[in-house]
């Protein structure tokens, strides 16, 4: 048994959890969680594998850079350091990055404000949102296509232990302090992404003030 058994459970758990709401279409998306500080080491998925299934080589042991620590025949999810920010700009414990509909759907209809704003909505209160004028808004970024340049503009919004970024046309990152706050804020988020298109689809209208969500 390695030092990190447990985190790779763990992971293992949530990825098979995401994999049966078929959250990782097309080998897309990756997650990984935090195994020490100092140095800072995660796991991460391995690229290019079907996140339905199970296997031995599932993860990796990685540095701060998103290098491979051990020798491997498999490489880290060309997202990695996205996850590296996470776990050198805040004490999160773990960080997943998915691709759905909705999401990139969300991202792009309100790409061009940099942000989606939920008001009134019971599910915020996932983020620790509790009182009656609560918001939760949710930045959105450029998909550049350059991995660093992406890394590095998702780095400016890494302002607490947990939070989400939305990548426009491209899926969205959430962390949070453990594994399973992490999962808990990405499901209030896919849940909100939903429900906000379900409400577009049968108002058929360009402005909706009722439920308080802003459009």
């Amino acid at each position: 048994m390695n030092s990190y058994q447990s985190q790779w459970e763990e992971l293992a758990d949530i990825k098979k959890e995401l994999a049966a709401r078929d959250w990782f279409m097309g080998t897309s998306g990756n997650l990984a969680i935090r195994v020490s500080s100092s140095p800072a080491t995660f796991l991460v998925t391995a690229s290019g594998k079907d996140k339905r299934k199970q296997t031995e080589e599932d993860f990796l042991l990685v540095n701060a850079r998103g290098e491979a620590i051990q020798d491997t025949p498999v490489r880290p999810s060309a997202e990695t350091l996205l996850h590296s920010h996470v776990f050198t700009e805040s004490s999160a414990g773990c960080s997943l990055h998915v691709h759905t509909v909705a999401n990139n759907v969300i991202s792009e209809l309100y790409g061009d404000e940099g942000v989606v704003t939920f008001r009134n909505q019971e599910l915020i209160k996932a983020w620790d949102k509790w009182e009656e004028d609560d918001s939760l808004a949710i930045p959105i970024i450029r998909n550049h296509a350059h991995i660093p340049s992406l890394a590095e503009e998702f780095r400016s919004f890494i302002k607490a232990d947990k939070g989400a970024v939305l990548i426009r046309n491209h899926g969205i990152t959430v962390w949070g302090r453990t594994g399973f706050e992490a999962k808990k804020l990405l499901e209030a988020c896919e849940f909100m992404f939903q429900y906000q298109l379900t409400l577009l689809s049968i108002t058929n209208a360009g402005t909706i003030t009722k439920g308080g969500i802003r459009l």
